[in-house]
């Protein structure tokens, strides 16, 4: 095991931070919040020593890292992180326990959502300021997993080569770094640009800044108990819609937007996804139900977000819990089992039972018409992902029956912590309180919270090296 690589980019990944704790610090010092200001020094300074001494352990190392390496590194990566940004609700004069501040900066790493704070609205802003850092954090780290690591062809099974059309020139270290800045600024700039539309819109500034980081991120955590406190006017709720849809699209739709370079061929997943999004919210929209909060909410469930202005009086939580489990773009912050696998299998299923039907039928295998092919490979990988989901939901709901949430409430939760979307009214599940639950319960959250992200097939197949060594 190559441990002094995978240390120098752990090390890598404590610098983001430093910088928010930095920012942090700064904000608490501008608008006099010094409440809790000493845990972010801490923060600040266990991020610089920590990521300093791992990057020097491993500055000499060879750099390259094999597949099994990579998968260990990136839960490495979402452990480690996720302590240091557990510090400040630890330290908070809330008594907040150790593992449900875990639990807290786990859901924000993730882009879950979950939270074991009632009434936000109360807490210190820089705080609030700090959950909505986490998620932003997270959102960046896993682009940075899907461009570099999970595209790794030893075993493709996040499929990102399908559809996805950046630079794809990685051998040298500077080349990797160069990939990463460019995904830092643009990244940067898309919240910026949330950031700005919220404010002219009307919205405060301070939850412009952190729905901003929310919806880059596909994340679940508010700056107040309800997004109805903040999203008030049409105008507001468009440009929330306008959000949520670049949330679900490929990141490098819009980054080649962005670069003036436009790449129809390479981007049709994004076109089909977005006729999905369309055709469901006419379904609604003829039975009767109607207005924006309706397509919020079934872009918001796309995108593994879970924010919603709906009320809890709804009949449609079912249609949105299967709608996070579609999920979107293969290449964004999206989770679930992801529509292209979707689409692989049904086009698949279709050609099989068209072949029945009439054996001399020409079948069109594209995807998405462009010239990838679905061939055994891909069908083979689409279907262990679409077994491995419900496998892992079968595993959770059984762990979660035991807690006081009955056997709905642990199927519902079971499937929000697997697509990493938030409770919320449109699910009929936002009273759950998370810091009662059972600490079983909560270690069960925070392990299958990373498998939503990084696919139970990652496990796997570092038990089958463990175990099965060649």
């Amino acid at each position: 095991m190559n441990f002094k690589s995978i240390s120098f980019y752990i090390g890598l990944f404590c610098f983001p931070i430093s910088i928010l704790s930095f920012i942090n610090i700064l904000y608490s010092s501008y608008f006099d919040f010094f409440l809790s200001i000493d845990s972010y020094f801490i923060t600040l300074i266990l991020s610089l020593f920590f990521g300093a001494s791992l990057l020097l352990f491993g500055k000499k190392s060879d750099k390259k890292l094999n597949f099994i390496e990579q998968l260990i590194l990136i839960i490495l990566v979402y452990i480690i992180i996720g302590l240091l940004i557990s510090i400040p609700f630890y330290l908070s004069n809330l008594q907040v326990t150790f593992i449900s501040s875990f639990f807290e900066a786990i859901s924000g790493l993730t882009g879950t959502g979950f939270s074991t704070f009632n009434n936000i609205k109360y807490l210190d802003p820089t705080l609030i300021l700090w959950r909505s850092s986490s998620q932003w954090a997270g959102g960046l780290f896993f682009l940075f997993f899907l461009m570099i690591l999970f595209s790794n062809k030893s075993f493709n099974y996040k499929m990102t080569n399908l559809t996805y059309s950046g630079e794809t020139n990685y051998k040298s270290e500077e080349n990797i770094k160069n990939n990463l800045l460019k995904i830092f600024i643009f990244y940067s700039i898309l919240s910026l640009i949330y950031f700005t539309l919220l404010n002219i819109t009307g919205v405060r500034l301070f939850n412009s800044l952190n729905l901003s980081m929310t919806l880059v991120s596909s994340g679940g955590f508010l700056p107040s108990d309800n997004l109805n406190d903040i999203i008030v006017t049409n105008f507001q709720k468009i440009i929330l819609i306008l959000s949520l849809i670049f949330s679900i699209l490929n990141f490098y739709f819009l980054f080649n937007i962005f670069n003036k370079r436009i790449m129809i061929k390479s981007h049709k997943e994004d076109f089909y996804l977005l006729a999905f999004a369309t055709l469901f919210i006419l379904l609604i929209y003829f039975n009767n139900v109607e207005g924006l909060d309706i397509i919020i909410s079934v872009l918001s469930s796309l995108a593994n977000s879970g924010i919603t202005l709906l009320e809890t009086d709804n009949n449609l939580s079912l249609y949105f819990l299967l709608l996070t489990i579609v999920g979107g773009s293969l290449i964004s912050n999206t989770s679930g089992i992801k529509f292209t696998r979707f689409y692989i299998l049904l086009k698949i299923t279709t050609a099989e039972i068209i072949k029945l039907i009439s054996p001399n039928s020409v079948i069109n295998k594209t995807i998405f018409n462009s010239d990838n092919k679905i061939n055994e490979e891909k069908v083979k990988i689409s279907f262990l992902i679409f077994i491995s989901f419900f496998f892992s939901l079968f595993i959770l709901s059984s762990l979660l029956i035991v807690d006081n949430i009955g056997f709905e409430g642990s199927f519902k939760l079971s499937i929000l912590t697997l697509t990493n979307t938030v409770n919320s009214e449109m699910y009929s599940f936002q009273d759950v309180n998370f810091a009662n639950l059972l600490t079983s319960s909560k270690i069960s959250l925070i392990i299958f919270m990373i498998i939503g992200k990084i696919e139970l097939v990652s496990i796997f197949l570092i038990l089958k090296k463990i175990l099965f060594k060649d």
